[in-house]
């Protein structure tokens, strides 16, 4: 079985190929190939797999290229992890929308609908070339805003596109830890929103709803990532736990300010981060696996750090550390290939599951997963606070696919202005014309 990765010269690359590495059952991937734009990452990431499939009978087998068309052929499956623009694209997000005192984060706010307005019509593409290409593949989409993706990409592919995103994983990983949980992967989580824009609302072990235990307790509720963010009085008042996303809008002032004060932006520490891993590992005296493990461990230990710094939360825990995507990735490519069914949170069109968005938006929500694909499971309606903020921010997000389709400037300056984080419609005008003189992406704009 052949998997194609889409931004196959990532840094996180090596986590799914690792996670493949550990799957010995038949009907497992068997050839991974690689594609990017840029040659150089392809070379180091290449590397840094080698190393890690020394030693492992049967290690699925690599190849790398930059032809898109070449890459699609015959794949059973195609994980989609691009960043159009790069990391200098994403500290262009960051620095424009601070300059105006709104939050530059790449999939929330004004940063969010930047990269979309960047990568949607990227995105379209790759969706129909794997329709002419490879009409019978699964497409997995973690190329951020993923639900704003995973829904471009659905209108040429359907239910062939299926987002995921790692967040609602560790989220519920945490709450079922602090709660004792002996088998986290049995816990229902009963989670539904929009991807980095949902709430936890129970979490059910053999049958019994343990959330609200974990509410009931103010002691137990700041143990953990997001009671320190969020700070557990809020939580009760919610009777929900939020995505960790969500600070940024219960405390957008505050995270604007930390942003703000920040030495530097996030895309900024990454860009600069990861351009001295891929030049490390150029060096033939050099372990890649081992440089590339000290550079993630360093990049997860700051991961949302401005958030914590601004919340008093302090340090990440440890066990926080772990990442997840590359999990949600495999155990969905199993239910598909060999029709183990499952249920895991992800990315897919609505149906009926949420009465307040209509059948085609691509919501977050635990899915039905089986040979035919993933099937939101039934849930109950989101309390009148939830349901705003899902329904400003869709909206917003059908401006952007608007926009990208139409190339039209006025709607691109619409889906600013009408974001909840960006206050003012002469500040939307200031962002997309700092964004295109940027970006040569949003050249199309008119």
């Amino acid at each position: 079985m052949q998997l194609t990765i889409l931004g196959g010269g990532g840094f996180r690359v090596p986590l799914v190929y690792g996670a493949l590495l550990g799957d010995r059952a038949e009907g497992r991937v068997t050839r991974v190939v690689l594609h990017d734009l840029d040659a150089g990452r392809l070379s180091a990431v290449t590397r840094v797999l080698a190393e890690q499939a020394a030693g492992v009978p049967d290690a699925p087998g690599v190849t790398a290229t930059t032809d898109l068309d070449e890459a699609l052929r015959g794949a059973d499956f195609v994980f989609s992890a691009i960043r159009v623009g790069g990391l200098e694209g994403r500290a262009h997000d960051e620095r424009v929308a601070l300059a105006e005192g709104v939050l530059g984060q790449e999939t929330v706010g004004a940063g969010g609908i930047a990269y979309g307005l960047r990568t949607v019509p990227v995105a379209v593409d790759i969706a129909r070339r794997v329709a002419r290409l490879a009409p019978d593949a699964w497409v997995i989409n973690f190329t951020n805003p993923a639900g704003l993706v995973t829904e471009a990409m659905s209108r040429h592919l359907g239910d062939r596109v299926i987002g995921i995103c790692d967040s609602p994983v560790g989220l519920g990983r945490r709450i079922a830890r602090v709660l004792g949980v002996a088998r986290p992967g049995e816990a229902f989580v009963d989670y539904v929103g929009l991807n980095h824009l949902g709430w936890v609302r129970g979490l059910r072990v053999a049958g019994r709803d343990r959330l609200p235990r974990l509410l009931a307790d103010p002691e137990l509720l700041g143990s953990f990532e997001e009671g320190k963010v969020f700070g557990a009085d809020w939580l009760q008042s919610l009777g929900a736990i939020p995505n960790e996303y969500l600070h940024y809008y219960y405390f957008n002032r505050e995270a604007v300010r930390a942003y703000r004060a920040a030495e530097k932006t996030r895309g900024a520490f990454l860009r600069d981060q990861q351009a001295r891993f891929y030049d490390e590992v150029k060096r033939p005296d050099v372990s890649a696996l081992a440089v590339w493990e000290g550079t993630r461990a360093e990049r997860e230990a700051t991961y949302m750090a401005e958030n914590r710094e601004a919340a008093g939360a302090g340090e990440r825990d440890a066990d926080d550390l772990s990442g997840g995507y590359e999990k949600v990735a495999l155990a969905l490519m199993r239910a598909i290939a060999r029709d183990e069914r499952t249920t895991l949170i992800l990315n897919v069109r609505n149906r009926s599951t949420l009465s307040a968005l209509d059948a085609e938006a691509v919501i977050e929500v635990p899915c039905l997963v089986g040979a035919d694909g993933a099937h939101p499971l039934a849930a109950d309606p989101l309390p009148g606070h939830a349901t705003g903020l899902v329904c400003a921010v869709k909206a917003v997000e059908r401006e952007v696919l608007s926009a990208a389709e139409s190339g039209s400037r006025a709607t691109a300056v619409k889906a600013f202005a009408l974001h909840p984080l960006v206050d003012s419609v002469n500040v939307a005008r200031k962002l997309v014309d700092g964004y295109t003189s940027v970006h040569p992406g949003l050249a199309y704009l008119r």
